[in-house]
């Protein structure tokens, strides 16, 4: 099966390690950042959401409009815009982009982030919605006769886009959680599910729990899986090792000088995360800091869980094998960013990106020619005998 990169499409040179040197929107940095992901060899990259980040949207339509090649993923919180308004910004984004778009929609696993724009629903009562949103923009993005809509968190009538994505029938849906409501609500609805990076023992069982609450919506298909990772390369199996360290050293140092972030009423945010992802990353950091073949826990446990956070530590081919052991799972999207976002984007982009993909393709072929040789061998024995006097003559 094919594999696909995604990369990251911020806006300002910030990351967990060095505090950004200009605005949130650098607009030149966000276009030399897209443009060196789509020079070496990337996919598309993520445009994400946060309560108080530069709007992706038109940031994305910004890339879109300067780029070829490279395609989109949108992140969006329903929370933030009515499903009839959004349908209607997806369907132009992806005109804008010639049907390079992929949009993938946050629940929300922080009820004070969600807070932040007003949003009060419970947990449970966020995936229903993002459940019934994404269900609304599929038909807006399919729909050419006006239609009235009652559900429990949206009603409208008589409503009919004039506007409509250029690929069809509509656009990828992208979702992600690691709740058993992320993977009824995903498995229902998305065309991609996505993962954070976990041991591979864990990935298998999550891929399984998307792929069974699949079946148990009815679905004859499965949405593709991908997982994210943070590579750490150099050409040594030592120099990637230190490097490792001093980002790790970076991280802490940054979250000890960085930006305080509070609760209501001045306390400190200090709580455990809210959300099951990051719960399962601080969980499976302390139990190892090292697993399988690459795969380095310990930048997920001085983040506190947060996001991408589990490291590939490693030459350009450790890092390669490690991410083909995912490929092997039925992983068939790799996304990674490094921690210096445009350095890290040019260098894996130059030296793993290139491995996994030639091992793709001859893992592709032999099994194609197996395929291919078993099918003949199926053949030659279902063909009929010729009787021996025709044989003889």
């Amino acid at each position: 099966m094919p594999v696909e990169f995604l990369g990251i499409a911020a806006t300002h040179d910030g990351s967990e390690t060095t505090a950004r040197s200009g605005a949130a929107f650098d607009k030149e940095y966000t276009l030399r950042l897209a443009r060196a992901h789509e020079d070496h060899g990337w996919d598309r990259v993520l445009f994400a959401y946060g309560s108080g980040s530069p709007d992706p949207a038109p940031a994305a339509a910004y890339i879109a409009s300067r780029l070829d090649r490279l395609r989109i993923l949108l992140a969006h919180r329903p929370n933030v815009s009515y499903p009839t308004y959004a349908a209607k910004t997806f369907a132009t984004l992806d005109q804008i982009s010639d049907g390079r778009l992929t949009v993938h929609f946050i629940t929300g696993g922080n009820d004070h982030e969600q807070g932040r724009e007003g949003d009060t629903l419970t947990k449970d009562e966020r995936y229903a919605r993002t459940r019934e949103y994404i269900r609304i923009v599929k038909k807006i993005w399919t729909t050419h006769e006006p239609f009235d809509h009652e559900g429990e968190h949206y009603r409208f009538h008589d409503f009919v886009s004039d506007v409509f994505p250029v690929q069809q029938p509509r656009p990828d849906v992208s979702f992600g959680g690691s709740s058993p409501a992320a993977y009824a609500a995903g498995g229902a609805e998305a065309d991609v599910y996505c993962l954070w990076g976990e041991p591979l023992a864990e990935t298998a069982r999550q891929i399984e729990e998307v792929r069974a609450a699949a079946r148990a919506a009815g679905r004859t298909d499965a949405p593709r899986i991908q997982v994210a990772f943070r590579p750490i390369i150099a050409p040594t199996e030592e120099l990637a090792w230190e490097k490792a360290h001093r980002t790790l050293g970076a991280i802490e140092r940054r979250r000890q000088t960085g930006p305080v972030r509070r609760h209501r009423g001045g306390v400190t945010q200090a709580a455990a995360p809210e959300n099951t992802g990051s719960r399962r990353l601080i969980a499976i950091a302390e139990a190892g800091e090292r697993y399988d073949r690459a795969l380095w826990t310990k930048t997920a446990a001085a983040t506190g869980g947060a996001g991408n956070s589990n490291a590939l530590v490693g030459t350009p081919e450790t890092v390669a094998q490690a991410l083909l052991d995912y490929y092997d799972l039925g992983v068939d999207i790799l996304s990674a960013r490094g921690y210096d976002l445009l350095d890290d984007a040019v260098d894996f982009g130059r030296y793993v990106i290139p491995l996994v993909r030639a091992e793709v393709a001859k893992r592709d072929a032999e099994r194609d020619a197996k395929r291919d040789a078993a099918a003949g061998a199926g053949n030659a024995a279902g063909a009929p005998r010729q009787p021996l006097t025709a044989v003889r003559g």
